[in-house]
């Protein structure tokens, strides 16, 4: 029996290269990672050597902004499996850049599922959104399931919404199996610094290595959040498309431990020795026009059709973010902006 061939979009984010590593542990999956030739490879750093002998992974460059880009790579891959993660994922930065938020998000991904109907019309395909689609709920709609109304905050949000959209009608007007997923917050090592949690953790690591004054800047810290760790995530994509896959279904998905941002960086804080004199300054920067501040999802329907369930606890994920960030201040801290 021929191997299966997975293809990972977004392959050197945070989920793409915990996704990669996880799929090397547990398949014999072959894997090619779609990345800009731009794209900074320092996920990457626990299979870099494999990359480089090609042992199961390799990478084609391209560009969701890249109509031929994307169908070469496509065709490159020819892929069983496809993990559609690419994106402008960043919130805040959607608010200043929105028309490149929609093309990458929107128009990118008709580009995958577009170039995936012509070249491997019969991939089973994972089409991330985001819980960023429910936007602004009513508490009386807590906890979020897959029918509450889409209320997007940002531009991030509503490119989430087409994203969403898009998928679906891949998988009705072309028979092709495509499944979409609302993930609720998810975080650990490899989070990006532009996210609240870890840029929380990231200068609290720099204020240890005394590189910044013993102050964290914080934007809003009352929204509600749901926190899931990474690891959990990638483990629930990959059952999301050998576990019965359903053409056209949609799922929530997100970890069990609700709390608002401020209680994330309570508990970051309580992990330093200097916790006692770190002073909170709210930097309006950081603060969005709108913000999207209950975020609780309900997973029923997700668990119950794959058996999925977190593991990891709310505090190793934290901890494990925070020692991340100390590894890295430690060994590159100077080049490090505190965004």
């Amino acid at each position: 029996m021929a191997v299966k061939r997975a293809f990972i979009t977004g392959i050197t984010g945070m989920v793409g290269s915990h996704l990669a590593e996880f799929l090397l542990e547990k398949t014999d999956w072959e894997i090619v990672g779609l990345c800009r030739w731009r794209s900074p490879l320092d996920n990457l750093s626990n299979i870099i050597s494999r990359i480089n002998s090609k042992d199961r992974v390799s990478l084609v460059y391209g560009d969701l902004r890249d109509t031929l880009s994307i169908r070469e790579a496509v065709a490159v891959a020819k892929p069983d499996y496809v993990f559609h993660l690419a994106a402008q994922s960043f919130p805040r930065t959607s608010f200043d850049s929105p028309i490149d938020t929609m093309d990458t998000n929107v128009q990118g991904t008709v580009r995958v599922l577009d170039a995936l109907r012509t070249i491997a019309p019969k991939a089973i395909t994972h089409v991330c959104a985001s819980s960023e689609v429910f936007g602004r709920v009513p508490k009386e709609k807590l906890p979020i399931d897959e029918e509450c109304t889409f209320h997007p905050a940002s531009p991030y949000a509503i490119s989430k919404v087409g994203t969403d959209l898009v998928g679906r009608f891949y998988a009705e007007a072309y028979g092709m199996t495509v499944m979409t997923t609302r993930m609720f917050t998810h975080t650990g090592p490899r989070r990006g610094d532009v996210f609240a949690e870890s840029t929380f953790a990231k200068q609290i690591a720099m204020i240890e290595r005394n590189l910044i004054p013993p102050v964290v800047k914080v934007g809003n810290l009352q929204s509600l959040r749901t926190v899931a760790d990474v690891r959990d995530a990638v483990r629930a994509y990959y059952l999301l498309l050998t576990v019965n896959p359903v053409a056209g279904a949609y799922y929530n998905i997100g970890g069990r431990h609700s709390c608002t941002v401020g209680q994330i960086l309570d508990t970051l804080m309580s992990f330093s020795p200097l916790k006692n004199s770190i002073r909170i300054e709210v930097d309006p920067d950081r603060l969005r026009p709108i913000d999207a501040d209950l975020q609780v999802p309900n997973t029923a329907k997700f668990e119950a059709h794959t058996g999925w369930k977190p593991e990891v606890p709310y505090e190793k994920t934290l901890r494990d973010l925070l020692d991340y960030w100390r590894e890295r201040i430690a060994t590159e801290g100077n080049r490090f902006l505190t965004r």
